[in-house]
């Protein structure tokens, strides 16, 4: 799996917006790709090895037999067809002449891009954004982190004008604070929070740094430094994970040990998923789940590396990946960062190359044919082959990093024989029931209680439960040929947080969740009852179309109608 932040540099690569964020995205790929290429020369053969085969396809085209809706029957075609392209570049990613080519390109363009003032706009032609400069700057520091070869000499210019800026923004943001305060007849009163985000990130961007604070910066620098320490309670874990990084680079170290200790209170070990926190997902860039956890992995790892920690830390991390796309150049850059950087050597996961040990029932499994790199295999048995006690799979993985598989059982059965199914991560419970109105409104009654008739109004209503967030979920809820839903035109709806799209076919309604949040959903929809008989009305079941070993199914219900 740690394979996953290689597949991934291709997208920070190829974004199409000139902006510069994304143009030091790409020398970010760039960089890291070259740094690998050089470390580890078996790596490049991978890809030569992957070229023509389905190892780059994307995970929404993988193994539609075991997917309960064709790819072309979502809306989800371009963004399948987005990653296949990406995929299908990455041998040209690890071309060292094209590297060093792509490298030069993106730091001619910044330095052309970079203002008089030292700093960095988002988009060329636009006024220098302090946040923006920041990432630039931290994210070249980053490189030389993780030990990655960067020309200092052709950026050092670049780095002491951004470095420049970014002091003396703050400075003049420290500036007006006292203004206002002035002008209220108001002082600085160290025991109140004045601190927010955008201090947390100069604070940390300038922990980078060696350089000596200037003169008119150093009030400033020294008034948050007390805040930082002093209020770190009063933010979100990413900010919290700044805060332990710049005390503990500034020799307050007691402080960002007692930070850490209230972290690991705080994480939440799961078998599977790892270690991990829970977050509020927002809007902002201290909300963002993802670059959270790359923060908390850097966190610890820099500050009281523990192995253990760290890999069930990186387990969540590769989890996250199996049923996620990550769309943003940003959390992708920081969730690459955080893979590739844990550990004695940068990129050393990647060098795992031993198979696992499969054992069906008593059997040891043969296995041929795998994909270069990730060792990915797919075996079928049809009838009669299944080996007996396959349903016993032993597994010993001899690598250091985690390894996953999943188990399919295809089979025919009545409709109204099926029973729940609910060992899996993502369950669906479906129940329907009839709708009446009284004076005080309507009133659901089990179908177990009430004798149906044509004319009757129906509520479907659908749990779902999932405890990981999954995208490009689907969702199929089959329909009694007795009743006929209200909602004949298919839209785009909203449910709490998140939004979906719902088709109505003849047979079925049809649910596309482009992004399904860990936690429990109800969606209700309605149905007339229009015809008398004795009817099965199917089952209800869902899947993650980029990880389609995540699917479950609800039972069979029958529904009978009189006159």
């Amino acid at each position: 799996p740690a394979w996953y932040a290689v597949l991934a540099l291709p997208y920070l690569m190829e974004y199409p917006y000139d902006c510069n964020e994304q143009i030091f995205s790409r020398y970010y790929a760039n960089t890291i790709a070259a740094g690998i290429a050089n470390k580890y020369p078996k790596i490049k053969s991978v890809f030569q090895q992957w070229e023509n085969t389905d190892a780059l396809l994307s995970n929404l085209s993988k193994n539609e037999d075991l997917k309960s809706a064709l790819l072309e029957e979502t809306p989800w075609v371009l963004q399948s067809q987005s990653e296949e392209e990406q995929r299908k570049n990455i041998g040209l990613l690890f071309n060292l002449e094209k590297l060093g080519r792509e490298q030069n390109q993106a730091i001619n363009k910044l330095k052309n891009r970079q203002e008089g003032d030292g700093g960095f706009a988002w988009f060329k032609g636009g006024r220098s954004n302090q946040y923006i400069t920041e990432y630039i700057l931290t994210g070249f520091k980053r490189l030389e982190k993780m030990g990655f070869d960067i020309d200092e000499r052709s950026i050092d210019q670049l780095l002491s004008k951004g470095l420049n800026f970014i002091d003396q923004s703050f400075a003049e943001d420290f500036r007006k604070l006292k203004e206002r305060l002035h002008r209220n007849n108001k002082k600085l009163d160290p025991e109140k929070q004045y601190i927010g985000h955008s201090a947390i990130h100069y604070l940390f961007a300038r922990s980078f740094f060696k350089e000596d604070i200037p003169n008119n910066t150093r009030e400033a620098y020294g008034f948050y430094q007390k805040q930082a320490e002093k209020f770190w309670t009063k933010f979100g874990l990413q900010n919290q994970a700044q805060i332990a990084l710049i005390l503990n680079r500034t020799d307050r170290r007691e402080k960002s040990m007692a930070i850490l200790k209230s972290f690991r209170e705080k994480a939440l070990h799961h078998d599977e998923l790892g270690m991990y926190w829970k977050t509020n997902r927002g809007y902002f860039w201290y909300n963002n789940e993802l670059e959270t956890h790359a923060f908390m992995i850097n966190c610890l790892q820099e500050i009281d590396p523990q192995q253990r920690e760290l890999e069930d830390l990186q387990t969540w991390l590769l989890k996250n990946k199996q049923t996620n796309a990550w769309e943003t150049t940003k959390s992708t850059a920081m969730a690459i960062y955080a893979l590739l950087m844990t550990g004695e050597k940068p990129g050393a996961s990647l060098a795992n190359s031993a198979l696992v040990d499969i054992t069906l029932g008593n059997e040891p499994l043969k296995i041929d044919n795998t994909e270069a790199g990730t060792g990915y295999f797919r075996i079928n048995f049809d009838g009669d082959e299944i080996p007996a006690g396959a349903s016993s799979v032993s597994v010993q993985n001899p690598n250091d990093g985690i390894a996953w598989g999943a188990s399919y059982f295809q089979y025919f059965e009545d409709m109204d024989k099926v029973t729940n199914f609910e060992e899996t991560p993502l369950q669906v419970k479906k129940e329907v029931m009839l709708e009446t109105m009284t004076p005080g409104g309507p009133v659901l009654k089990s179908l177990n209680e009430v004798s149906l008739k044509p004319g009757d109004r129906l509520k479907v209503r659908i749990e779902i439960r999932v405890d990981r967030a999954m995208e490009f979920v689907h969702m199929k809820d089959q329909r009694a040929s007795g009743l006929e839903p209200e909602n004949v035109l298919s839209s785009y709806k909203y449910q709490g947080a998140f939004g979906y799209y719902e088709s109505t076919k003849d047979a079925s309604t049809n649910f596309f969740i482009s992004y399904l949040p860990v936690g429990t959903h109800v969606f209700e929809y309605p149905l007339r009852v229009i015809h008398e008989g004795d009817f099965s009305n199917g089952i209800t079941t869902i899947q993650s179309m980029y990880a389609p070993e995540f699917s479950s199914h609800s039972e069979g219900v029958r529904i009978k109608v009189g006159n």
